[in-house]
């Protein structure tokens, strides 16, 4: 009996442990679940979180690189419109003390260009037809040494030694060169060489040293003179001016052609380097009466070069002659010899012309050209009419309607002036606005 009631006690013993053991188990799944939801739950937030975050990285890349794109866009945009830029050696002075750097300057650029040279030409030279050593053919000699030259693939005058303190240089031959020949408005150009050497300039003086010696007794010659350097120009009573991105102690060791264009105005006076005003004088304070050049220079080191001289008496304003004539000449749009490309120099007579028509939108021309004797009639046909074509090309790439423009070549046909002098050539040489 006593061994049936221990086997009855150890199997409810066993009941009871595997009802407990049961209870346990059952306790430890339910946490054992419950740890495993949160783990789930935790790594799911997580998983969201993580994919959120990515989706936020991806979406601030994306703004990222467009911002990053538009800037380059942007950039380019504004690297397409800004100034073209090159390098140049450029000598620095400071505190006495010298240095050497390669720099980027302004490359030259004509839209603002707004020197218009005089239509009636009274003095021009190209040296065609010159000789080498010889003195040049249509210019005097006050003092120094000058010859014909072909240097830098054209025909030059070769500043071989020049005083230029006191009176020197050379001054062109005319007529009536005792006189005034300088009328109220006038304007001159010529392209002057300049060498490594800063230092180097050419003098003007607004006054004939060789024949108008005592012309001007209470403004004499001496005190008439404008220097022209490689990027400033200076003169009587007025301090340096210079070209834009120089200033003083900073000089540019480049060889280089610069085109120089004055113009006078009765009393205002203004000096172009290239595609820039360098000097704007309201009042100069004499009248100029003529003219002579020279390089201050020493036999063998530093010589200077000048080609392309025009002397031409001031026009009145085009846009009046229209309202007059019907029709304005110019020979300030020039070309290459022998070629319809228009030069730098003429870009502010075309500038001149688009600022007319976008302020007359009533305007319409016929672009009509003109060339001297030179060369056989139907060349000069052609070239009349390739540049007509040029410049009226040139008027559209800069907003003028092409519905406003027609353009003819006249070639040799219709002269203004005799083809047996240069000026009278040069004249010829022109480029005529005719109201439509």
């Amino acid at each position: 009996m006593k061994s049936i009631k221990l086997i009855f006690f150890v199997l409810f013993a066993c009941v009871l442990a595997t009802s407990a053991q049961g209870q346990f188990l059952e306790k430890v799944a339910k946490k054992a679940q419950k740890k495993a939801e949160q783990v789930v739950e935790s790594r799911t937030v997580k998983k969201v979180e993580n994919t959120v975050n990515a989706v936020l990285d991806k979406a601030e890349e994306g703004a990222s690189d467009a911002t990053t794109s538009d800037d380059k866009k942007n950039s380019q945009s504004s690297k397409s419109k800004s100034t073209t830029t090159k390098k140049e050696n450029v000598l620095t002075v400071e505190n006495g003390k010298t240095s050497q750097q390669e720099t980027e300057k302004p490359a030259l650029t004509w839209a603002k260009y707004d020197f218009v040279p005089g239509s009636e030409i009274i003095f021009e030279d190209n040296l065609a037809g010159e000789q080498n050593g010889e003195f040049p053919g249509k210019w005097d000699l006050v003092q120094g040494n000058f010859e014909n030259a072909s240097f830098d693939g054209s025909n030059v005058i070769y500043h071989i030694k020049c005083n230029m303190n006191g009176g020197g240089g050379i001054v062109p031959m005319l007529k009536n060169a005792k006189a005034d020949y300088l009328p109220e408005e006038f304007t001159i150009e010529f392209d002057a060489y300049f060498t490594e050497n800063h230092g180097g300039n050419y003098v003007i003086y607004f006054g004939d040293y060789k024949n108008q010696a005592k012309l001007d007794k209470e403004y004499p010659i001496g005190k008439k003179w404008i220097r022209i350097a490689k990027n400033s120009v200076e003169g009587e009573n007025f301090e340096t001016n210079y070209y834009p991105g120089y200033k003083s102690g900073v000089y540019d060791k480049t060889p280089k052609w610069r085109h120089v264009a004055i113009s006078f105005n009765k009393r205002a006076l203004k000096v172009y380097l290239d595609d820039a005003r360098v000097l704007n004088i309201p009042n100069l304070g004499y009248n100029p009466t003529g003219f002579s050049i020279g390089k201050q220079s020493v036999e063998g080191k530093d010589p200077g070069y000048t080609k392309n001289f025009r002397i031409a008496k001031g026009a009145v304003p085009l846009y009046d002659k229209i309202l007059s004539d019907g029709k304005f000449v110019t020979t300030g749009i020039q070309f290459d010899v022998n070629k319809a490309t228009i030069k730098s120099e003429s870009a502010g007579t075309i500038n001149y012309v688009v600022k007319m028509m976008q302020d007359h939108p009533e305007l319409k021309f016929s672009v009509e050209g003109h060339t001297d004797s030179d060369g056989d009639n139907a060349s000069n046909q052609t070239l009349s009419q390739k540049r007509a074509e040029a410049v009226k090309n040139a008027l559209v790439k800069q907003g003028i309607g092409a519905e406003r423009l027609t353009s003819k070549g006249w070639g040799e046909t219709k002269p203004m002036a005799g083809n047996d002098t240069p000026e009278g050539k040069a004249q010829n040489r022109r480029v005529e606005f005719v109201k439509q």
